[in-house]
């Protein structure tokens, strides 16, 4: 009698915080929040020019740009930083007329040395000005032809360490190099990562949510097997596409029994979203989870004016007046809050960033990197891995041929 098991049993949360802990030995993204940055921040220091240009796609650039797009409105970066992330000629073109390419340093990053897309921007760009070892630097394995290209050429090269994958890396070099060239402060995003890290693997603050929503995710991963980030602040929109690369890529697995997984990840912005998606969610099918991720301090006073010349009267919304626009953002994200909550069968949660800066933009990444790992492994499948992605690269390959 032969007999193939289609089901498994999900394990206990003591038993997959165990399989957590020992990854810490073979998955390097672990071990990133206690790395010395001297290296890194000494060669950035060095980097003068005014534009800082990133050439990579996915876990080469999403992380980073979730981090910069971050801070920016509430920093005062002497240099900017551009990701070239689109074969699209139409918006490689658009976005280089913002700058002037003989005062740029190019970034060029690829996890395995020869992604299509980078190396073919990285191929125009040098028709456009000489990419050389006075404004080049390279980030990728240590065995990449992208790395022999490096040394070949006398260009600084970066090593990227084989068992961080693309989209755990936003805390390697990956990141870090290109946000330190800025002037963002590593330390303290790292300061934020070991913060999360720190409480979840001492079983402290961290740890029971975090496996209490993996639990619950997989637990109902049929019932609702989508899952929606409600981020009200426009400085997360990039963060949101950053997740919903980490979740979909780590998340939509064959496990080992044969049976395929998943959970499909959604970013929205609020208030934007509110006068789209939001209907959706209020009347459409009973299939979603909801997190809400809210600034407490968005580093703006910005004001809403009262109308002491009775010119609005007309228009209402009085009620609306001498209170910030950080405030009005934060009582829209609490009354939809509500409104979600007052369903009864709309699983949601809330995650409140107290203010804009590396420390809880850290906090936060390295969070849900913790949460897709112990999804990982609650669904046993390989998180680290993305076999679907490399069918797609072989066949564009023979499509030359």
């Amino acid at each position: 009698m032969q007999y193939h098991k289609n089901f498994y049993q999900i394990k206990s949360n003591t038993e997959i915080f165990d399989r957590i802990k020992a990854e810490r030995e073979s998955v390097g993204y672990y071990d990133l929040p206690y790395q010395n940055t001297d290296t890194i921040k000494k060669y950035a220091k060095s980097i003068t020019k005014k534009n800082i240009v990133v050439l990579g796609i996915g876990g080469s650039s999403l992380g980073a740009r979730a981090i910069y797009e971050f801070l920016l409105p509430s920093a005062n970066y002497s240099k900017d930083l551009l990701f070239l992330e689109t074969i699209d000629p139409l918006k490689i073109n658009h976005s280089l007329k913002k700058i002037d390419l003989t005062d740029t340093q190019f970034v060029v990053i690829s996890k395995s040395g020869n992604t299509i897309e980078t190396i073919s921007i990285f191929k125009y760009l040098n028709s456009l000005v000489t990419i050389d070892n006075s404004n080049c630097t390279i980030i990728s394995e240590a065995k990449s032809k992208l790395t022999q290209f490096a040394k070949d050429n006398n260009i600084k090269a970066f090593d990227l360490a084989e068992n961080i994958g693309g989209r755990f890396s936003v805390f390697s070099v990956v990141g870090l190099l290109p946000l330190a060239m800025v002037g963002v402060d590593i330390d303290n995003l790292l300061n934020g990562c070991k913060r999360a890290s720190n409480s979840f693997f001492d079983k402290a603050g961290y740890c029971d949510p975090i496996l209490e929503k993996a639990r619950f995710l997989v637990e109902n991963k049929t019932r609702f097997h989508t899952n929606v980030i409600f981020s009200y602040s426009s400085t997360l929109e990039s963060f949101n596409k950053w997740y919903a690369q980490l979740w979909a890529e780590s998340l939509g697995k064959v496990n080992i029994n044969g049976t395929r997984q998943g959970l499909t990840p959604i970013g929205l912005v609020g208030p934007v979203d509110q006068h789209s998606f939001l209907q959706l969610i209020m009347e459409g099918v009973r299939d979603k989870t909801v997190t809400f991720i809210k600034i407490d301090d968005l580093k703006d006073n910005s004001m809403i004016p009262s109308d002491s010349e009775n010119k609005f009267d007309v228009l209402g919304l009085q009620y609306a007046e001498n209170i910030s626009f950080n405030e009005l953002l934060n009582k829209q994200a609490d009354a939809t809050i509500q409104s979600i909550q007052e369903q009864d069968n709309i699983p949601c949660d809330v995650i409140s960033i107290r203010t804009v800066d590396e420390f809880n933009i850290g906090s936060l990444m390295f969070t849900y990197q913790l949460l897709t790992s112990c999804i990982g492994a609650f669904l046993q499948i390989d998180t680290y891995n993305q076999p679907g992605v490399e069918h797609s690269k072989v066949n564009l390959k023979e499509s030359f041929l």
